[in-house]
Order: C-alpha cells, then sequence, then structure tokens
C-alpha cells in the first residue's frame, strides 16, 4: 500500500506489516484514505486530533450558520388607516429583525368578489416599506386567503445579523 506521512509527504509503496510498525514507532495511527485506489492509499495521523478538528470545524459552521425566521401578519381588506399603520409598524420591525414576513388578508363573506382590495393593500404596504425590503412572494390569492411574502433588503438583514451577533457577545461577556 502507499503510505503518505503525517506532513502529507509520500513514503512509498510499503507492506501493510511495515507501514503499521513506522506508526506504532511515532505512535500515530494508520488511516485508509483511498481504499479503491491501486495500490490503496494510507496515511500516518493523529486520528482523535483529526476527529477533534472535523467536531470544531463543523461548530463553527453552525455558529456562522444564518436563521431566518417568516412571521406572519394578518390583515383585513377593510382594516383602518391607523390600524394599518401599526401592522405596518410591526413588519417593519420583523424586517428590521432580519426576519421575512409572510402578509396574509383574510376575506370573509362576499369580500373575496374583490381580490383586488387586498392586492391594492399589500402593494401599498411593500411600496411603504420598500427601503427595508422586497416581495419575495408576490400575491397571491389561496382560497379566502391573499398571501404576500416580504424578505429583508440585503443591507438590512446583514445589519440585523451583526446586532445580533454583538448582543451575543455582550451576553458571553456578562457571565
Amino acid at each position: 500500500m502507499r503510505l503518505i506521512s503525517a506532513s502529507g509527504e509520500q513514503l512509498g509503496i510499503k507492506h501493510i506489516r511495515e507501514a503499521m510498525d513506522i506508526a506504532e514507532r511515532q505512535d500515530l495511527d494508520l488511516v485508509e484514505v483511498a481504499p479503491n485506489a491501486n495500490p490503496p492509499v494510507v496515511r500516518l495521523m493523529d486520528y482523535g486530533k483529526y476527529k477533534y478538528q472535523k467536531e470544531q470545524a463543523r461548530k463553527a459552521a453552525r455558529k456562522k450558520q444564518v436563521n431566518i425566521n417568516v412571521r406572519e401578519i394578518k390583515l383585513r381588506p377593510k382594516i383602518g388607516d391607523h390600524d394599518f399603520e401599526t401592522k405596518k409598524g410591526h413588519v417593519e420591525r420583523f424586517l428590521r429583525g432580519g426576519d421575512k414576513v409572510k402578509v396574509t388578508i383574510m376575506f370573509r363573506g362576499r369580500e373575496v368578489q374583490h381580490p383586488e382590495l387586498g392586492e391594492r393593500l399589500l402593494r401599498r404596504l411593500a411600496d411603504d416599506l420598500s427601503d427595508l425590503g422586497r416581495i419575495e412572494n408576490q400575491p397571491k390569492l389561496d382560497g379566502r386567503n391573499m398571501v404576500m411574502v416580504l424578505a429583508p433588503r440585503k443591507d438590512v438583514a446583514k445589519g440585523a445579523q451583526e446586532a445580533k451577533a454583538s448582543r451575543g457577545k455582550e451576553k458571553a461577556g456578562r457571565r
């Protein structure tokens, strides 16, 4: 089998007994890295240390992973101006927090015969918040509900992500 040292240099083709003796002398493990190669390739390494480093890299990658939540706001087509402004404030807070927002307009009774009212309301909301978010899914009628999804703009989402990270560091520092 082809033997590779811990530093990565090739030590040549050795018999398995000889490779195991070398590994034992150097207090390392003999790990098969390419069993299908001709001849098979084995490497001298500290396997426990290797597994530990892989786990640390996986944890670091998971820490950097971004979780995006989808928040939902429900409206009615005959909503008052003040109520609309209140709901818009909630959507704005969600977008600033880096979350996506699913805006649902619920139609009751004969209101469903006028979906243009709901679409106009959703477009108005999207226009008012165009500096914070963009429409990810266009308004679509789904039974008695009309649904639209707003996603935060990249710069807004990045700022929210950095703010969350700094708050996490502050909490860790207080412990």
